[in-house]
Protein backbone atom coordinates (compact mmCIF):
# COMPACT_ATOMS: atom_id res chain seq x y z
CA UNK A 1 0.00 0.00 0.00
CA UNK A 2 1.75 3.31 -0.84
CA UNK A 3 1.50 6.55 1.03
CA UNK A 4 1.67 10.25 0.59
CA UNK A 5 5.19 11.25 0.14
CA UNK A 6 6.66 14.59 -1.00
CA UNK A 7 5.80 15.46 -4.38
CA UNK A 8 2.83 13.25 -4.82
CA UNK A 9 -0.42 15.09 -5.49
CA UNK A 10 -3.04 13.73 -3.13
CA UNK A 11 -6.73 14.55 -2.97
CA UNK A 12 -8.27 15.28 0.40
CA UNK A 13 -11.22 16.11 2.46
CA UNK A 14 -11.07 17.63 5.32
CA UNK A 15 -12.85 19.89 8.34
CA UNK A 16 -10.93 23.15 9.92
CA UNK A 17 -12.08 23.84 13.38
CA UNK A 18 -10.67 26.26 15.76
CA UNK A 19 -9.74 24.54 19.46
CA UNK A 20 -13.45 25.50 20.52
CA UNK A 21 -14.41 23.32 17.71
CA UNK A 22 -15.99 26.14 15.76
CA UNK A 23 -15.63 25.37 12.03
CA UNK A 24 -14.21 27.47 9.93
CA UNK A 25 -13.57 25.82 6.77
CA UNK A 26 -14.69 22.20 5.16
CA UNK A 27 -14.55 20.60 1.95
CA UNK A 28 -17.88 18.55 2.51
CA UNK A 29 -19.97 19.12 0.08
CA UNK A 30 -17.55 19.81 -2.51
CA UNK A 31 -14.61 18.23 -4.56
CA UNK A 32 -11.77 16.87 -1.92
CA UNK A 33 -8.78 19.52 -1.97
CA UNK A 34 -5.84 18.54 -4.59
CA UNK A 35 -2.49 19.76 -3.72
CA UNK A 36 1.21 18.51 -4.18
CA UNK A 37 3.09 17.66 -1.15
CA UNK A 38 6.34 19.67 -0.90
CA UNK A 39 4.98 22.65 -2.55
CA UNK A 40 3.91 25.19 0.15
CA UNK A 41 0.24 25.21 -1.40
CA UNK A 42 -0.41 24.04 2.41
CA UNK A 43 -0.17 25.80 5.85
CA UNK A 44 3.08 23.07 6.81
CA UNK A 45 1.28 21.28 9.83
CA UNK A 46 -1.07 20.46 7.28
CA UNK A 47 1.50 18.91 4.88
CA UNK A 48 2.89 16.93 7.78
CA UNK A 49 -0.12 14.99 8.90
CA UNK A 50 -0.76 13.90 5.42
CA UNK A 51 2.60 12.98 4.64
CA UNK A 52 2.77 9.05 5.38
CA UNK A 53 -1.08 9.01 5.04
CA UNK A 54 -2.46 5.73 2.85
CA UNK A 55 -5.71 6.39 1.04
CA UNK A 56 -8.92 6.01 3.21
CA UNK A 57 -7.23 6.51 6.19
CA UNK A 58 -8.17 9.39 8.34
CA UNK A 59 -6.73 11.88 10.88
CA UNK A 60 -7.20 14.36 13.34
CA UNK A 61 -4.27 16.69 12.98
CA UNK A 62 -3.68 19.34 16.28
CA UNK A 63 -2.07 22.10 14.29
CA UNK A 64 0.27 25.07 16.64
CA UNK A 65 -0.17 28.61 15.35
CA UNK A 66 3.74 28.22 14.29
CA UNK A 67 2.78 25.37 11.38
CA UNK A 68 -0.19 27.07 10.61
CA UNK A 69 -0.69 30.85 9.79
CA UNK A 70 1.94 32.22 12.58
CA UNK A 71 1.69 34.44 15.28
CA UNK A 72 0.47 37.92 14.20
CA UNK A 73 2.64 40.35 12.69
CA UNK A 74 3.37 43.86 14.31
CA UNK A 75 4.62 44.76 10.53
CA UNK A 76 1.09 43.87 9.47
CA UNK A 77 -0.88 46.93 11.65
CA UNK A 78 -1.60 49.63 9.49
CA UNK A 79 -2.04 53.12 11.04
CA UNK A 80 -3.46 55.14 8.13
CA UNK A 81 -5.14 58.96 8.40
CA UNK A 82 -8.96 58.65 9.10
CA UNK A 83 -9.14 61.17 6.08
CA UNK A 84 -7.96 58.24 3.44
CA UNK A 85 -10.96 56.00 4.68
CA UNK A 86 -14.05 57.41 1.83
CA UNK A 87 -16.65 59.43 3.58
CA UNK A 88 -19.78 56.41 2.23
CA UNK A 89 -18.05 53.76 5.00
CA UNK A 90 -18.08 54.65 8.69
CA UNK A 91 -15.85 52.35 10.19
CA UNK A 92 -16.06 50.02 13.86
CA UNK A 93 -13.59 47.58 15.20
CA UNK A 94 -14.34 44.43 13.83
CA UNK A 95 -15.34 45.91 10.77
CA UNK A 96 -13.56 43.74 7.66
CA UNK A 97 -12.41 46.02 4.84
CA UNK A 98 -10.03 45.71 2.02
CA UNK A 99 -7.33 48.00 1.23
CA UNK A 100 -5.90 48.38 -2.59
CA UNK A 101 -2.53 48.64 -3.32
CA UNK A 102 -0.97 50.62 -6.49
CA UNK A 103 -1.06 47.22 -8.86
CA UNK A 104 -4.82 46.34 -8.08
CA UNK A 105 -4.16 43.69 -5.51
CA UNK A 106 -6.79 44.28 -2.46
CA UNK A 107 -5.71 42.84 1.15
CA UNK A 108 -8.21 42.04 3.78
CA UNK A 109 -8.01 43.93 6.54
CA UNK A 110 -10.30 44.29 10.01
CA UNK A 111 -10.39 47.64 11.96
CA UNK A 112 -9.05 47.36 15.17
CA UNK A 113 -8.72 51.07 16.30
CA UNK A 114 -10.24 54.06 15.69
CA UNK A 115 -8.03 57.15 17.09
CA UNK A 116 -8.81 61.25 16.92
CA UNK A 117 -7.03 61.24 13.43
CA UNK A 118 -6.46 57.99 12.35
CA UNK A 119 -7.42 54.19 11.90
CA UNK A 120 -5.52 51.21 13.00
CA UNK A 121 -6.23 48.43 10.26
CA UNK A 122 -4.79 44.49 11.02
CA UNK A 123 -3.61 43.08 7.82
CA UNK A 124 -2.58 39.89 9.55
CA UNK A 125 -4.30 36.46 8.71
CA UNK A 126 -7.56 36.09 10.51
CA UNK A 127 -5.90 32.54 11.64
CA UNK A 128 -2.66 34.09 12.42
CA UNK A 129 -2.32 32.76 16.32
CA UNK A 130 -4.73 30.13 16.32
CA UNK A 131 -4.02 26.54 17.10
CA UNK A 132 -5.91 24.94 14.39
CA UNK A 133 -7.73 21.43 14.40
CA UNK A 134 -8.17 19.49 11.27
CA UNK A 135 -10.33 15.93 10.25
CA UNK A 136 -8.49 14.94 7.13
CA UNK A 137 -9.24 11.94 4.66
CA UNK A 138 -6.95 11.03 2.27
CA UNK A 139 -8.70 9.93 -0.70
CA UNK A 140 -6.58 10.08 -3.37
CA UNK A 141 -2.63 9.86 -4.81
CA UNK A 142 -1.16 10.21 -7.40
Amino acid sequence: MSVAKNGNTVRVHYTGKLTDGQVFDTSQGREALEFTLGQGQMIPGFEKAVEGMAVGDKVTANIPAVEAYGEPSPEMMIELPIENVPPEINPEPGMQLSLHNQDGRSTPVVVKEIKESSIVLDANHPLAGKELVFDIELVEIS
